[in-house]
């Protein structure tokens, strides 16, 4: 093994303890959170967007998606997409009950 190789492996090793003791941190910050009792819209906004850099830090990290090419940044922004049409759903649902305009039985 070249010095270059060895290097570049510790590099790489830095970068994911890094990112580990990072998703531990948040992870204390999400059940820290959880202990300020705030309005349930703000608890759960503020426990997707911790959820989001956790799950932005595992995709880009772990998976690699930081490094791969444009192809799997579209699958990647149409999955998103979907997901976030998905957790709308609910709320059309909520809303059309409020309102009695449509009823699924």
């Amino acid at each position: 093994m070249s010095g270059s190789n060895v290097q570049e492996i510790k590099k790489e090793i830095r970068v994911y303890i890094t990112v580990l003791i990072s998703l531990a941190v948040l992870t204390c910050v999400t059940v820290s959170v959880s202990y300020l009792h705030l309005p349930i819209p703000q608890a759960i906004v503020l426990a997707l967007l911790i959820a989001i850099i956790k799950g932005s830090l595992v995709a880009c990290y772990f998976m690699h998606l930081i490094s791969e090419r444009r192809l799997v940044y579209l699958v990647l922004l149409v999955t998103v997409f979907f997901f976030f049409g998905l957790l709308l759903l609910p709320f059309f649902n909520f809303h059309d009950d409020l309102t009695g305009t449509i009823r699924v039985s």
